[in-house]
This record gives structure tokens, C-alpha cells and sequence, in this order.
């Protein structure tokens, strides 16, 4: 009860300083000592970072859209932290990851439940651990049309930015749970394409939850909120990320958008940490 009530005063505070309530400096992390230009080095690596609980059916569609429209130049490691716990989320893992994609590396990493639940715990476990030029921290419910990641690769390579985000990407209505994209995805694991027709476009001017991508020096360096103790303790459940916020005002930049407009976000009713109610789906949604 004590560890609860002082990680939620904790997680308080760090919103209200997000918010400038509070100076940056202190918690500011290290940054490595680089030039104004962009990443330099050989091959250029892109490393995508999702977790799934309990989302598997949207899972199912961003791991397809890697095997329909594997990268042509660029190399992507996809690595998805889930919990053992999760056998719908296994079941996809393992379907997929037995998939010979050209281009695409899969990386699967078992979490406990309650610290897969902290969603900056596993992010910072893979900025530490990354070998890639730029990694994308993402949502899986985000997919993307061909030949999206090499136009995003092209981007990035002339990009200075310690954070960017595609400005535009396309998203769905709020689905309800037996929407027809959503319910043929229930015949997971399976290789399966979204409908583009049920998309519109979304600006946006921040990098926001799913849309942030940081250099691979930054991320091994500053890690993902690492200095923040509440950010990096299990969680008794999968609530909602103020981290996202936090990270930015780390960062002390809200991101640099990009033109690369070739993602797609699945907006749905029922979220995963919901499921067991019913009502709290119904008030998240205005019903």
C-alpha cells in the first residue's frame, strides 16, 4: 500500500513537471557527445520497439505488414516485449517468428507481467541493448504500406534530431470490438493486410506515445527514463503512459516531425488492460 501510494505521488510529480511545473536540469539524462549532423556509421539500422498485452489481433496486423512489406534497403530489428502469461500474444510470437522475412530480424523478450506492465521498463531495456541507427519506441497497433520504412530510413538518414515523429500518419474510426477489421483478425495468427480504405489522415505536432523515434547513440546513452524510479518499477497494472510525456520533457524537446506519412494506426474501443470491464471501455469511449 505504501509502494503504491508513493509511486502514484511520484508519477504525479513527474506529470506537473512535463507539464513545466518543475526544472528539467536535475533529471536531465546524459547525452552522448556527438556532432549537429545526423547518425553517421555503415548500414543503416532501424530497430522497432512494441509491447502487447492481451492485443494480439493488432499485433497480428503490424507483424504482417513486415512480412507483406519487408524493407528493401533498410535492416529492421522488431522487437515485441510481452508476458509469458499471454497466450493469444505467444501464439502470434511464435507463428511469426517463424517467418523468413528479407530485411526484418525478429527479437522477442519475455517480461514478467508487472514490469511488462511498465511500459518504460522494457523501452529502456532496448535503448540500452540497441545496435540500430535510429529506434522507433512504437504501438502495436501500427502498420505500415509498402515501401514505408525505407522512405522513413531515407528521412532519418539526413535527420539531426535527438527525437522525431512522422507528423502524419492515417488512423481508423474508434472500432467497436466486432468491426470487421477487428473481428477477421481473430483468426490469428495469420498473415493478414488492413483495409486502407477505413483510414484518414492524422496530423500531429508532437511525438507522441507510439510516433517516437530517437537516434541509437541517444537511446543507448540516455536509456528511456532511466533515472526516473517510479518509470522503471513493476506496475500492478497496465494503466495509462504519462511516461511518453515525461520522456520528451527529458529530452527537452517535443520531437521534429517528418514527412513520412506511410503508417497506420488501428483506434479501437476495447483496449487489452480493459477487457475484464466492460463499463470502462463504455466511459473511454463516451458511451
Amino acid at each position: 500500500m505504501i509502494a503504491r501510494l508513493r509511486d502514484r505521488v511520484e508519477e504525479l510529480y513527474f506529470r506537473l513537471a512535463a507539464s513545466g511545473l518543475a526544472p528539467r536540469r536535475p533529471f536531465a539524462p546524459p547525452m552522448p557527445k556527438r556532432s549537429n549532423g545526423p547518425p553517421s556509421g555503415g548500414e543503416h539500422r532501424l530497430e522497432i520497439v512494441s509491447h502487447c498485452w492481451r492485443y494480439e489481433h493488432l499485433l497480428n496486423y503490424q507483424l504482417s505488414s513486415l512480412v507483406l512489406y519487408p524493407p528493401r534497403d533498410t535492416p529492421i530489428r522488431m522487437t515485441v516485449f510481452f508476458s509469458e502469461e499471454d497466450e493469444n500474444t505467444r501464439e502470434v510470437l511464435d507463428f511469426f517468428g517463424a517467418q523468413q522475412v528479407r530485411n526484418v530480424a525478429w527479437n522477442w523478450q519475455s517480461l514478467s507481467t508487472p514490469r511488462l506492465f511498465r511500459r518504460s521498463i522494457g523501452r529502456n531495456l532496448a535503448a540500452r541493448s540497441t545496435k540500430a541507427d535510429w529506434v522507433w519506441f512504437a504501438d502495436c497497433d501500427i502498420t505500415c504500406r509498402a515501401g514505408a520504412l525505407d522512405e522513413l530510413s531515407e528521412e532519418l538518414s539526413g535527420c539531426s534530431a535527438i527525437l522525431a515523429f512522422p507528423r502524419e500518419h492515417q488512423v481508423t474510426e474508434l472500432l467497436e470490438p466486432d468491426d470487421p477489421l477487428l473481428a477477421i483478425s481473430d483468426q490469428a495468427p495469420k498473415i493478414l493486410d488492413v483495409d486502407r480504405n477505413r483510414f484518414r489522415p492524422e496530423i500531429r505536432d508532437r511525438a507522441v506515445g507510439g510516433l517516437q523515434i530517437v537516434p541509437g547513440d541517444v537511446a543507448r546513452t540516455a536509456g528511456y527514463c532511466a533515472g526516473i524510479g517510479v518509470y522503471q518499477r513493476p506496475a500492478p497494472k497496465f494503466g495509462n503512459t504519462w511516461e511518453d510525456r515525461t520522456y520528451r520533457w527529458l529530452l527537452g524537446t517535443q520531437g521534429v516531425g517528418l514527412e513520412s506519412s506511410g503508417f497506420y494506426r488501428i483506434r479501437h474501443k476495447v483496449k487489452g488492460r480493459y477487457r475484464s470491464g466492460p463499463l470502462r471501455s463504455q466511459l473511454r469511449s463516451g458511451g
